[in-house]
């Protein structure tokens, strides 16, 4: 549930810092006094769009803050985790959102930064907001099919994931297909090209690292001269000049005098006699060396020319060697494809039939499932709609499967939630037959239908907190009365918040707030109160009587706000 809710800086509202409760609570004031803006403000926590204008004047940014507290099995948890956002099941979880007036917006929740993608995806876990522009979603048919899968529960959600699966895989054949079909005119053409780079490629019989070796082969080779000369001068300095010849000389004379001063003569002596043996053992390393290197001119032609055909095929065909036979490899491929083309159609079509065949399994066995729960939900919206005075209202979830005419036979549509398409219908009144919502329902019809889905998928969704935004508009009497009974009863299941100006829902909340518009040192500010006892009779009776409150309505209040008690109690 929504535990507070903190607010500065946005619209008319300077700060405002409110705590909520289990059970239905209402917001009322009058028109203008910034009611909306507290929804708008939740909105903008759980992720909603938001713009500089709604920046307070004269302000550098808008601030506002939700703490919730979820029970540890509530799915939010797990989006959380998947998300990589650091958060205790047994602590509070606290949203906070910042809009400058520039614009820019950022986000943390329990202090970590997080993206809108990521905030809205927490957000659908935690909030469902429902204004007057939502009644246009009941008139989108195809909304209607994502309320039926919702409602049909997790088998029908689990067969759809392996129907997408297979819908996919079909629409790749399909795809693949198409590009094969329509490839028939460039095929000719790029056979030719495909065969002269296969075999201009081929007959380099190119080898890993090829030219990193051949290169440092090219380097020896241009440099043999210079390497022989100086080698071999090295070579004499060290074995036939006086290089060895001095080191031997010197361990001779520290030989003679050793045994007068060992201590520190014997030392001296043992890294002659080591560099004797090492400068020993590197002239002839030398020699080795000098006596191979080559000087081959005909040879380094031979590189030269096997490099500049590696460096031609690469300026063609890729940066290295391996890039060269990766296209060699796809080239080979598509060689082949138009070589084989008529095989390759026959084993796509047959691979697609084989696919649409499988799909079109999945989809009726989804369309099995769904016309049982579109029965189940038609009866449970009827019955909502009982309890919402509208006692003879006809509601049904209308199944149709289209077909496409095909050359053989008539062929199920397929789409990728399957094969059906869902419309809800309505009749209002007896003896009328059903229609599309968008041909029959009215503001307040519209109000109550949307009203009773929301009662059936208060449980199914899981979202603990759910606010109504005006939808009460145009219903009034004992259909206004039905719709704050109903409301009273969802709060039973989540958190339920309602903006209204009917005192019939007024009167049945939980918990009243009276949002009231000021003006203080010429500038104008919002506040929020929590109304109990005698001052949230006054509100009420201002709802009944308008401009003047009299004591027949402040009874009137009074009356109504007993008798909420007693249905409530009951």
């Amino acid at each position: 549930m929504l535990r507070e809710l903190s607010i500065r800086n946005l619209a008319v509202i300077e700060e405002v810092n409110v705590t909520f409760h289990y059970g239905f609570h209402v917001l009322t004031g009058e028109t203008g006094a910034g009611k909306s803006i507290l929804i708008d403000a939740l909105s903008l926590v759980v992720g909603g769009r938001g713009s500089a204008d709604m920046v307070r004047y004269g302000c550098d940014k808008a601030e506002m803050e939700a703490m919730f507290d979820m029970a540890p099995t509530h799915p939010v948890w797990q989006v959380l985790s998947k998300l990589g956002v650091n958060a205790c099941q047994e602590e509070m979880l606290v949203i906070r959102r910042e809009l400058s007036s520039h614009g820019k917006s950022s986000s943390r929740v329990n202090g970590q930064l997080v993206t809108m993608t990521m905030l809205r995806e927490i957000g659908e876990c935690l909030v469902n907001i429902h204004g007057q522009h939502e009644h246009q979603s009941l008139l989108r048919t195809e909304q209607h099919l994502e309320w039926l899968d919702l409602f049909a529960g997790d088998l029908l959600i689990e067969r759809k994931q392996q129907y997408r699966l297979v819908y996919g895989q079909l629409q790749q054949a399909r795809a693949s297909l198409r590009d094969l079909e329509n490839s028939a005119r460039q095929n000719v053409q790029m056979l030719d090209l495909y065969r002269f780079q296969i075999e201009e490629i081929s007959s380099a019989r190119l080898k890993p690292q090829e030219d990193e070796l051949l290169a440092e082969q090219r380097r020896k080779l241009m440099y043999a001269g210079k390497r022989m000369d100086a080698v071999s001068e090295a070579y004499s300095l060290l074995y036939g000049g006086k290089g060895l010849d001095a080191i031997s000389k010197a361990i001779s004379k520290l030989t003679d005098i050793q045994t007068y001063d060992a201590a520190k003569l014997s030392p001296l002596l043992e890294q002659l006699q080591s560099a004797f043996y090492q400068a020993e053992d590197a002239a002839f390393q030398l020699r080795d060396y000098r006596d191979g290197i080559e000087s081959d001119p005909e040879l380094l032609s031979q590189v030269d020319d096997r490099l500049d055909l590696i460096n031609g095929l690469k300026r063609k065909y890729g940066e290295t060697i391996p890039d060269i036979l990766a296209y060699l490899e796809k080239t080979s491929i598509a060689r082949d494809n138009i070589e084989n083309r008529d095989q390759l159609l026959e084993e796509l079509r047959a691979e697609e039939m084989r696919l649409y065949k499988e799909a079109l399994e999945l989809a009726k066995e989804l369309s099995k499932l769904r016309s049982h729960a579109a029965a189940k939900l038609s009866d449970a919206i009827e019955k909502e709609l009982g309890q919402l005075q509208m006692p003879a209202a006809k509601f049904r979830v209308q199944l149709d499967q289209p077909i496409q005419e095909s050359t053989e036979e008539a062929a199920f549509r397929l789409h990728t939630n399957g094969m059906d398409e869902a419309v809800f219908m309505l009749s209002t009144n007896p003896g009328e037959p059903l229609k599309p919502l968008s041909k029959i329902a009215s503001g307040g019809e519209m109000s109550r239908i949307m009203l009773a889905l929301k009662s059936i998928f208060a449980e199914i969704d899981q979202v603990p907190v759910l606010i109504f935004d005006e939808v009460d508009t145009g219903v009034s009497g004992r259909a206004a009365q039905a719709i704050a009974e109903k409301m009273s009863q969802l709060a039973a299941k989540c958190q339920v918040f309602s903006i209204t100006h009917l005192p019939q829902v007024a009167c049945m909340a939980d918990h009243h707030y009276e949002i009231r518009k000021q003006v203080i040192d010429a500038r104008t500010s919002t506040s929020v109160t929590e109304l109990i006892g005698t001052v949230r009779i006054e509100e009420l009776a201002r709802m009944l009587g308008g401009v003047e409150v009299t004591e027949k309505t402040r009874h009137h209040a009074q009356e109504m706000l007993d008798l909420a008690h007693r249905q409530k109690g009951a």
